[in-house]
């Protein structure tokens, strides 16, 4: 029989890539975010429903069709917005959570994935990081996401609710249109290539892709308690390569500097261990080269598409 699920921030960057992935196993995708798509978008993204809400428990109870999971990938994913505004972003991360768990307690067997991050994690010396790696978050966001991830063990350990927790890395792919890539590539095609850190930064990238399809097989894997995975490759790629690759990409031929002082926030270094993630079965099957030549094609198209508006509409 086709399993209805349902996907919270279905209309945004890794709701988008879970419904998708989701649609393709063949469920029925139902979802429900901020956003008005028209039916030829919606069945794009394979889900069958929209409902253009704010996450609540009353906006969730207006959801008549039973489904046996939900994908919570709602909420806030910048810490540099936790930081400006602290208010919306623990509204948007952790009382969406309290509200999604709080409708999965009501309807015994649902299970409930989080989107969480490895912000979590915040300042670690210990390479690689294991999901058993004591929790130090060093922003706004990143408390905020282990708060999430304890009302999750909450509801699972006191109230039953079967919970995976996918703690993502640096997400990228095809429609970001925030954080180091997207600004990055803004900067470099204006020439503008001072960049915050000294550029020895590392970061583990993980394609959008990957992320949606981890968290597909989270949810699988999933039976009762509290189970948490990281998503990531597995592997480090330091700050200045990432930018000097994509300046080549974008065929602009900059130096690219650094200013040396870090945003409140940041962590120096971040690669994942990922054992737990390969038991399920799953790989990364989209490598960062690969990746970041993608999306450079699609965010050239994206500014000629623009100017090109622009131009018509001057």
């Amino acid at each position: 029989m086709e399993k209805t699920v349902l996907v919270t921030g279905g209309g945004g960057f890794i709701g988008r890539y879970v419904a998708k992935a989701l649609a393709n196993k063949g469920c029925r995708v139902i979802a429900i975010g901020r956003g008005r798509f028209d039916k030829l978008h919606l069945a794009s993204l394979g889900i069958a429903q929209w409902y253009e809400r704010d996450i609540s428990r009353l906006s969730l109870s207006e959801i008549r069709e039973d489904f046996t999971e939900v994908y919570h990938c709602a909420g806030s994913g910048s810490v540099a917005l936790s930081i400006a505004d602290p208010y919306s972003d623990f509204n948007n991360n952790v009382l969406t959570t309290r509200d999604v768990l709080e409708f999965a307690r009501e309807r015994p067997g649902v299970k409930v994935v989080l989107a969480s991050s490895a912000g979590v994690y915040g300042a670690t010396t210990s390479l690689p990081i294991s999901v058993n790696t004591i929790l130090n978050p060093v922003s706004p966001y990143g408390v905020n996401k282990s708060i999430c991830e304890t009302l999750c063990r909450q509801y699972s350990d006191h109230f039953g609710v079967p919970v995976a927790i996918v703690r993502l890395f640096s997400v990228y792919g095809v429609g970001l249109r925030k954080q180091l890539l997207w600004d990055a590539c803004h900067k470099i095609t204006n020439k503008d290539v001072m960049f915050f850190g000294t550029g020895e930064e590392t970061r583990d990238w993980i394609h959008v892709e990957d992320a949606a399809r981890l968290m597909v097989c989270a949810a699988d894997a999933t039976v009762s308690s509290t189970r948490i995975f990281n998503g990531a490759n597995g592997s480090s790629v330091r700050i200045r390569e990432v930018l000097q690759h994509l300046a080549k990409l974008l065929d602009v031929n900059v130096e690219i500097k650094f200013s040396g002082m870090s945003r409140p926030g940041d962590p120096i270094h971040y690669e994942a261990e990922v054992l737990g993630s390969l038991e399920l079965g799953w790989r990364p099957q989209v490598s960062f080269s690969d990746g970041l030549a993608q999306y450079a094609r699609w965010f050239k198209s994206e500014v000629g598409c623009h100017k090109t508006q622009q131009s018509v509409r001057g």
